[in-house]
C-alpha cells in the first residue's frame, strides 16, 4: 500500500515552534490545510503525547505525529514538517527534533501499513537530515516520492 499523497499545502519548511505542544500543532495545521483532518485531530495527537510520552519521537530528530482514527480524519493524509530550530520532546535518546511527519488515517489497518511505509522511507540514514535542511516544500516531495500537488 503506497502512502497517501503528500500534497505541497501539507508541507511546512523552517517552522518556528517554543515547545513540543507547538510542533505538533504545526504538523496539524499541515493536515487541516490539506483536507486530511480538522483540528480536533491536532488536539487528539497532543493529548496522545501527553498520556503516553515521547514514544513519537521515532528516530534521533524525527517525530511521527499520529492519533487513533476517528470522525476528525477526514481523509488519509500525510504532513511534513521542518522545524526551525529543533525542540525536545523529552525522549531520552531521540530529542531533539527537526523533522515531523504527521499521519491522519481512516482506518486501523492501514494504520501500520503506512507507518511500515514510513520505516521503508526512514531506513535511509540520510533522509531525516536531508529533509531537516530541506529548502523548498518540493524537494520534500521528492524524497517521499510524490511530486504531484
Amino acid at each position: 500500500m503506497p502512502l497517501p499523497h503528500l500534497p505541497l499545502d501539507a508541507i511546512t519548511i523552517g517552522a518556528h515552534a517554543d515547545g513540543w505542544p507547538a510542533a505538533i500543532t504545526a504538523a496539524g495545521d499541515a493536515l487541516v490545510r490539506s483536507g486530511a483532518a480538522t483540528s480536533a485531530y491536532t488536539e487528539r495527537m497532543i493529548e496522545v503525547i501527553r498520556e503516553f510520552g515521547a514514544y513519537i519521537v521515532i528516530a534521533p530528530g524525527l517525530a511521527l505525529a499520529h492519533a487513533r482514527p476517528g470522525a476528525d480524519v477526514l481523509m488519509d493524509g500525510l504532513c511534513v514538517v521542518t522545524l526551525a530550530e529543533p525542540v525536545a520532546f523529552g525522549h531520552p535518546h531521540n530529542d531533539p527534533v527537526s523533522v515531523i511527519v504527521g499521519l491522519a488515517v481512516t482506518s486501523a489497518d492501514d494504520h501500520l501499513q503506512f507507518v511500515a511505509e514510513l520505516a521503508n522511507v526512514f531506513n535511509d540514514p540520510t533522509v531525516i537530515p536531508a529533509l531537516a535542511g530541506a529548502t523548498t516544500a518540493e524537494f520534500v516531495q521528492s524524497v517521499f516520492g510524490t511530486t504531484a500537488s
